[in-house]
């Protein structure tokens, strides 16, 4: 291909298959900066709707290739790019371009188990959106290819990279409210919608890819893009959503990455009208043991939570609380942990310099990050236990370590689903 082929050019011939041949990204001298720390490393982009499209504000000197089943997302993504990149609709396409380093997938949650495992066995090194699996087999799967295949996967919860939830588990941890024994977890309802019938999917949008490995459902317009999370075959509602978020930090502040909850117990209120399926108001509750502790998830939560944000938790302790609002990339703690500085030989938390940024760090150094593939698979495993125990209407009792029900084998017939061929993991 030439190089002065235009953009233009390249995207309308890239979207006439289900993937464009790839041929190395061409960069202009420097475009990378020079002796930059980062000049090395590549980055393809798979999913480029919300999330998608704003990691390129981070990663758009890092971009070598980019990928949507969404011919109107890939072409904002290219415009907001710049510059030549080979464009691709089927992820497999830009897994096989032998130039990047990584991959940063921002697809709907019902890719995220797959992708990330095809990715790491294309000796790609991984950023997956949370929540990071959408069955516990999944993350099972996703945890051994990065241990395999010697890969960095970081998970997309950027709320533990914030330096609220810095200082945050510092205070916590210098026992400034005392042993915590109740994390109480709020987030306001999940809508109610889904009222559009069913049509033709739009010429621009490769329906059958984006539905990919789940059950083939009629295209609905209320039903493609965002509106995915408020289907429970594909996102899961609030508590798969802000929940990853929310527990991600949470997890971190109770230094709880490797340990899961040993019972789970959900009620919820299905809505009445639409085509959303996801409960419109929810309680959970998650016992822990050794330590012992609680966690809950309310929708709506307590009006005077509600009254601070529209989502977060509040620590309990035996001496005081703390509240964290937020969890996601909007992170704020109260003016007492802000403040705090702890003792030289105290608990000191691992610093992020930023969630990106930490991710592009550990390619370079292959370290850990912060939100490694454990944590994200632990986190996601009590947003999937959460629906599950509201699905089932029963408590579940949970063994953290084989990660499986006790006594249940119902419900363990759920840690995986059938795929659609030809998708298996």
């Amino acid at each position: 291909m030439s190089k002065v082929q235009s953009r233009r050019s390249f995207l309308k011939k890239s979207l006439l298959s289900s993937s464009a041949l790839a041929t190395p990204a061409i960069f202009p001298t420097g475009i990378l900066g020079q002796n930059s720390p980062n000049e090395k490393i590549r980055t393809g982009h798979i999913g480029l709707g919300g999330m998608g499209s704003a990691h390129l504000n981070f990663f758009k000197n890092f971009a070598g290739a980019l990928c949507d089943v969404d011919e109107n997302h890939l072409k904002r993504a290219a415009d907001k790019i710049g510059r030549y990149v080979p464009l691709y609709k089927d992820f497999r396409g830009l897994l096989d371009q032998k130039d990047l380093d990584g991959v940063i997938i921002a697809t709907p949650d019902h890719w995220h188990g797959i992708m990330a495992v095809m990715a790491c066995e294309a000796g790609k090194d991984v950023y997956v959106q949370k929540p990071a699996c959408n069955t516990i087999e999944e993350g099972r799967a996703m945890v051994k290819a990065a241990k395999r295949y010697d890969r960095v996967v970081q998970v997309g919860s950027q709320g533990r990279s914030t330096h609220a939830a810095y200082k945050s588990s510092e205070f916590i941890n210098n026992g400034q409210i005392g042993k915590v024994n109740w994390v109480e977890c709020w987030h306001y309802p999940n809508p109610v919608g889904g009222f559009q019938p069913n049509t033709k999917p739009p010429s621009q949008l490769d329906w059958d890819l984006w539905i990919g490995p789940n059950r083939y459902v009629p295209y609905n317009p209320q039903r493609v893009h965002f509106n995915f999370r408020w289907f429970l075959d594909f996102g899961g509602g609030q508590i798969r959503d802000r929940g990853a978020h929310v527990m991600s930090v949470a997890f971190f502040i109770m230094q709880a990455d490797h340990t899961g909850p040993v019972s789970v117990e959900a009620t919820g209120k299905p809505p009445e009208k639409g085509l959303f399926d996801c409960p419109t108001d929810m309680e959970i509750k998650y016992e822990f043991k050794n330590p012992d502790w609680k966690m809950t998830w309310s929708q709506p939560g307590p009006e005077e939570l509600r009254k601070l944000n529209g989502f977060g938790a509040r620590y309990h302790g035996e001496k005081d609380t703390l509240v964290v609002r937020g969890g996601d990339g909007g992170t704020w703690t109260e003016d007492k942990a802000m403040k705090y500085n702890g003792p030289e030989d105290g608990y000191k938390p691992y610093k992020s310099p930023g969630h990106e940024q930490d991710w592009v760090n550990c390619v370079r150094t292959r370290e850990q990050p912060i939100m490694h593939i454990e944590s994200g698979v632990r986190v996601a495993a009590l947003c999937i236990l959460g629906n599950l125990s509201y699905q089932l209407g029963r408590k579940l009792h949970w063994d953290p370590v084989k990660e499986r029900c006790i006594g249940d084998e119902e419900a363990n017939r759920f840690m995986s689903k059938a795929y659609r061929s030809p998708w298996r993991i």
